[in-house]
């Protein structure tokens, strides 16, 4: 990988008033939000270096199943081998570099769709028609390259780094919070999946989600079904959680008379991921948010319920987030992005208490200081 760095100078320029105590800082500034330059950092000192979403563990069951994706340019590639194991490589064959699999699916091997080099389900090439006449072809020691790969919660994630740590052990007391609020989430299954394309940096979209300040203001309908008064946010190490209680009776977003989840329960897992249990039926969702350029965000919404075929409260819920939710969310979102390209903005005050509450902006702090760590980073690699 290439490897774009930035000088102690525009690092400095970024912190800005940036302060490690949230209650005296600054927001960062707003050139990581439109310059390319930041985006192809972050793409090799966060997305390149960090557990990437990829998968419910359903789709990865029987042997031979495989899923491949893309990381920020990355094509990857995750299975299971015969032996029941589950493995991940970069999804480019050693001949000419050609990508071997596409979408998901089923397959006993790797084949090459360019010249049918094959590979078996543990990497090794298997078969190269006419190596045969070639000198000092050495068949045993070419196989495909390595990416690490967990199961995290029942969710399969990969990291391109080599010496990243597992997910279990970076993210803390993660695992054992989401399986407390969702222990049926082995047993959920695939459903829907949404899909936007935002016109703001990725980072915004972050920002939007970490903090709830704008929720009564823009989303009247979310704000009737969840008791804001018991919503509390809380950061550590790199997720957040932000968690609330459904508000009892009536309220203008969907129906939740009948719910067997009570709970907004979500986390906010760095960079760019977000895990949700919404009150309803037993469901899970997660939440990912794409750079396509500095400006523009691919963001994709994955929903997991008890049954394939969403319930007609399920499908409420749905509309509900895709023609109201959404819409608001992109709309501010939009708007911010559009006023950063002006010279009236640079920077801002979070506006945080010390109760630690959905209105706070804490969570908007935590994830920046994880920012400035990975920029932090592409100056050390040249120090």
């Amino acid at each position: 990988m290439s490897s774009s760095v930035l000088s102690h100078n525009e690092l400095s320029q970024i912190r800005g008033g940036y302060d490690e105590i949230a209650t005296r800082s600054h927001s960062i500034n707003t050139r990581c939000y439109i310059e390319p330059k930041f985006l192809q950092v972050e793409r090799e000192q966060v997305f390149h270096r960090s557990w990437q979403f990829l998968c419910h563990a359903e789709k990865l069951r029987n042997p031979g199943d495989f899923v491949s994706t893309n990381i920020e340019g990355q094509s990857i590639l995750s299975l299971r081998n015969r032996q029941g194991d589950l493995r991940a490589y970069y999804n480019v064959c050693k001949h000419r570099g050609h990508e071997l699999l596409s979408g998901e699916g089923q397959t006993k091997r790797i084949t090459c769709p360019y010249h049918a080099w094959t590979y078996d389900l543990d990497g090794a090439l298997v078969n190269a028609p006419r190596s045969e006449y070639l000198e000092n072809f050495r068949q045993r020691e070419i196989c495909l390259d390595p990416v690490q790969i967990e199961v995290f919660c029942h969710l399969v994630f990969v990291n391109l780094d080599p010496a990243a740590a597992p997910l279990a052990a970076q993210s803390g007391d993660l695992a054992q919070e989401v399986m407390q609020y969702a222990p049926d989430l082995g047993q959920l299954t695939f459903s829907t999946r949404l899909t936007y394309r935002i016109k703001a940096n990725w980072k915004s979209v972050v920002d939007n989600f970490l903090e709830c300040y704008h929720c009564p203001v823009a989303h009247k309908g979310f704000s009737s079904m969840i008791d804001m008064d018991s919503y509390q946010v809380k950061t550590r190490g790199i997720y957040s959680s932000h968690m609330a209680k459904a508000r009892v009776g009536e309220n203008s977003a969907y129906d939740i008379a009948d719910a067997t989840v009570t709970d907004h329960a979500v986390w906010f897992l760095w960079p760019n991921i977000t895990l949700m249990r919404y009150p309803g039926r037993g469901n899970f969702m997660v939440w990912r948010f794409y750079p396509i350029n500095e400006q523009e965000t691919y963001e994709v919404f994955d929903f997991f319920f008890e049954t394939a075929e969403p319930n007609e409260t399920e499908k409420e819920a749905l509309r509900f987030i895709d023609e109201v939710l959404q819409p608001e969310d992109i709309g501010l979102v939009e708007s911010v992005q559009r006023g950063m390209n002006t010279p009236a903005f640079s920077s801002g005050r979070y506006m945080v208490d010390i109760e630690g509450s959905g209105a706070s902006e804490h969570a908007v702090h935590h994830f920046h200081g994880l920012i400035l760590q990975a920029y932090q980073q592409a100056t050390e690699t040249t120090a």
